[in-house]
């Protein structure tokens, strides 16, 4: 437990410092940052190779912290994370309080909370939201594992956090959907 401790707060010093980990998260090894940090953010499009078109979801910890970035939370929106079987990453209208760089051009972003024990710490002890892309290059498949992690990703972080690197357990990437005004539900991938 004491590694896995020291593991969260070295992470979070990283992210506090501006830098980009890599990391384990509820589904697939994730590249993340601060998510209110615009630098770390953009370098994060660079280490992927991915146009800036292309969003990132953020992780919290806890559904009470889902209002200091969603204004309005639909109702939906709760009974569609306690229904949900697998992670579901919700795309939320007019979100606030993160770096420009992760809002599509219609103020909209993903955010998950995350119930897996290493990201949920990770977020709880930077007391924010924290950045969660696939570690791969861009258009790439995404490494179910950390073995399966490309070097080129690897070498573009600032850290790498040790737990749970030998599980050969193959994740799989969340469920996404859109809410829009007026109760609109959009699935964007199951």
């Amino acid at each position: 437990m004491q590694e896995f401790i020291e593991d969260v707060k070295r992470a979070v010093q990283v992210m506090r410092d501006g830098g980009i980990i890599l990391y384990p998260t509820d589904t697939i090894w994730g590249i993340g940052c601060d998510a209110s940090n615009s630098v770390a953010v953009r370098r994060i499009f660079e280490l992927k190779q991915r146009s800036d078109s292309k969003s990132m979801l953020s992780l919290i910890d806890s559904d009470a912290k889902l209002g200091y970035y969603v204004p309005d939370i639909p109702d939906v929106a709760y009974d569609l994370m306690d229904l949900a079987e697998k992670p579901l990453t919700i795309i939320y209208d007019n979100v606030r309080h993160l770096a420009p760089e992760l809002l599509a051009d219609d103020g909209s972003a993903g955010i998950r909370v995350t119930r897996e024990a290493f990201s949920k710490e990770l977020c709880r002890r930077l007391g924010g939201a924290v950045v969660s892309t696939s570690a791969n290059i861009s258009g790439q498949p995404s490494a179910a594992c950390f073995s399966e992690i490309v070097d080129v990703i690897k070498q573009g972080v600032d850290y790498i956090v040790e737990y749970r690197q030998t599980e050969q357990t193959r994740a799989v990437a969340s469920g996404i959907i859109k809410l829009g005004s007026g109760g609109l539900v959009k699935v964007i991938r199951e």
